[in-house]
């Protein structure tokens, strides 16, 4: 694509912060490289215009490899028999985010299949422990779907922020990656339940996932814009081996690439993971999604040798290592492209004040 013409539609994107279907195909389909820096200068720029050159950490813990769910997708469906299957005693999270703490983390994120052996009383038992013994770090919870009341207690116990990615947006789309037991309207009502408590909410998708194609994408976008997330999290589709998807292709990690910058465009204040899938398409791909306009990374404090039972794809990074050698290689790799770890709390702008 002529250049100016290429230029004229980032710019207007930008002044605009909206995406016509017509824009965000030209801009995913482009094949001209030179004019892919163009979108990534401009996302970079909207980026540090909010938040500096300062890149959020988000101490991983992976608690439960456990799911009553059987997603096509996901390594840890139910249906694997393969799978490699743990819990973290309560004690054992806690020393994880002891642990964090010591190495100057100030949020941890508590992720599990949807394990029904952790009850309510015990998310908010352990979710009051954690911030009673850490009272000025941010909480995270990334345990699925839940009724408004569970929600609601998980909040008063403590619990800040929640990612629940929603997938795709489109019914059609999201009956092809589950099953009949799961929708896709009650994955959108879980999501309006957590903005309307009062929890900082991440939701996001998976690029290049089976069947997905260029109409799903802008309406994925589209359904961000009235969730108005604090956070979107997105990476490129990997295959897992025992799965009904483990002939599928990878996603591109060029158009996962794109299509963060275009994120970071649409919602300049949005928290932006460079997630752990991208890192693992592409060796790369973290310092990649930083300059595309990511602010966020997210490594794993959960016990060494649980890290590769905790596999939702194949191939996944960091699965040996500690967390304060993974922490050393992640500020080298960071500072060599010219950012910098911070060490705030990382909230979104609008909760600076915290909860």
């Amino acid at each position: 694509m002529d250049r100016s013409l290429y230029e004229k539609i980032i710019g207007d994107i930008r002044r605009k912060g909206d995406i016509t279907p017509e824009q965000l195909e030209i801009i995913l389909t482009d094949e001209d490289g030179e004019n892919e820096e163009i979108l990534f200068e401009n996302a970079r720029r909207v980026a540090e215009t909010v938040f500096g050159r300062e890149i959020y950490l988000r101490g991983l813990i992976e608690f439960s490899s456990f799911c009553k769910n059987d997603c096509y997708y996901c390594g840890i469906r139910r249906s694997n028999k393969n799978a490699s299957r743990y819990r973290l005693r309560e004690d054992e999270i806690l020393a994880c985010c002891d642990s964090g703490a010591r190495l100057g983390f100030k949020t941890f994120v508590l992720q599990s299949g949807e394990d029904p052996s952790f009850s309510d009383e015990d998310i908010c038992r352990i979710a009051r422990r954690i911030k009673e013994a850490h009272p000025d770090c941010a909480l995270t919870l990334s345990i699925g779907e839940k009724s408004r009341e569970s929600y609601e207690a998980y909040y008063k116990a403590g619990a800040d922020r929640y990612l629940l990615r929603h997938e795709t947006a489109n019914e059609g789309h999201y009956a092809r990656l589950h099953p009949d037991s799961l929708s896709c309207k009650n994955r959108r009502r879980c999501l309006y339940d957590l903005r309307d408590i009062g929890y900082q909410v991440g939701c996001g998708i998976m690029v290049g996932s089976p069947g997905q194609t260029m109409d799903n994408i802008y309406e994925d976008i589209e359904f961000m814009r009235r969730l108005g997330p604090h956070m979107i999290g997105i990476g490129p589709f990997i295959p897992h081996r025992d799965t009904p998807f483990a002939d599928e292709a990878m996603g591109s990690v060029s158009i996962t690439l794109r299509l963060l910058a275009i994120l970071r465009l649409l919602f300049p204040d949005v928290l932006l993971p460079a997630t752990t899938a991208l890192g693992t398409a592409d060796g790369r791909g973290r310092e990649k999604g930083i300059l595309a306009g990511a602010n966020v990374l997210m490594p794993n404090l959960s016990p060494p040798d649980v890290r590769s039972k905790y596999l939702l794809y194949d191939g996944k990074i960091c699965t040996g290592e500690e967390a304060a050698e993974c922490i050393r290689c992640l500020e080298k790799r960071i500072e060599s492209i010219g950012y910098r770890i911070s060490g705030s709390r990382g909230d979104h702008p609008d909760r600076s004040g915290n909860k």
